[in-house]
């Protein structure tokens, strides 16, 4: 028997803020296809909905759905089935599910296909839950099925970050896209460049681990002094040459 969603509660954010003021240039841009579109319009629309569900460090040629963009244009797809494939694609699944863990996974499809914040750890977990049990295709359905993303974007809307700025407030909310794509936890798996020639210890990061503070003693005893000592000889023998040169160009011709 599947699991139901685990209950959570809604906290305070801005999108849940009811909207008095009068829409202005600071107000997020709707792309729709409520009304008939142009074929640039259409192309804008398209381009609205990669940038929201890839952002724009990942809008390469290499990622886009052509089968799903012809699709849509031809009106066999909607907005809504659209954004559900870009989020099941291939080039997504790579990018975004690969190198996170299921929660942090689950912070970005908030952040991209319902356009706000997690409202608390225990919706993390939640839908953290119906990843882990339905898969990625299981969850982007469920998420593009809920109530919240029916009443706010429906069938031809393509979603984006709501209510980032409010009147009363100097600073909005950051933009989505200023969360990086992978956590800490991926980062530090990451090839580093190597330093080992430098480092009689073999480590690759050099001297000091990130975010190890540095120690004299420490830095004494991993370096490899022998290289060290070659190359300030070298440096050395360098800037003598270069002093008799300059000498010898000043010196008066007999």
């Amino acid at each position: 028997m599947p699991l139901t969603l685990l209950e959570y509660a809604p906290t305070s954010q801005n999108q849940r803020v009811a909207n008095f003021e009068v829409p202005g240039d600071e107000q997020p841009r709707v792309f729709t296809t409520d009304n008939l579109l142009s074929a640039s319009e259409m192309d804008m629309l398209i381009q609205a909905a990669y940038r929201q569900i890839f952002h724009e460090q990942q809008m390469l040629a290499s990622n886009r759905q052509v089968a799903l963009e012809s699709q849509l244009k031809s009106g066999q797809i909607t907005v809504k089935d659209f954004i559900r494939g870009l989020a099941t694609s291939d080039s997504f699944r790579r990018l975004n599910y690969d190198v996170n863990n299921n929660y942090r996974f689950v912070e970005l499809c908030v952040q991209r296909v319902l356009g706000r914040a997690v409202y608390s750890e225990r919706e993390k977990i939640a839908w953290s839950i119906v990843l882990a049990t339905k898969g990625l295709n299981g969850f982007i359905t469920e998420l593009v099925n809920t109530d919240e993303y029916n009443s706010n974007f429906g069938e031809n809307t393509v979603p984006y970050q709501r209510r980032r700025i409010l009147p009363q407030r100097v600073n909005g909310d950051l933009p989505f896209e200023r969360m990086a794509r992978y956590g800490k936890d991926y980062r530090d798996k990451l090839p580093r460049p190597s330093n080992q020639w430098l480092v009689s210890s073999g480590r690759a990061d050099g001297l000091f681990r990130q975010g190890e503070r540095f120690d004299f003693q420490a830095f004494i005893d991993r370096a490899n002094w022998p290289v060290v000592a070659g190359l300030l000889l070298v440096l050395f023998l360098l800037i003598v040459f270069g002093l008799s040169i300059s000498a010898a160009a000043v010196s008066p011709v007999a």
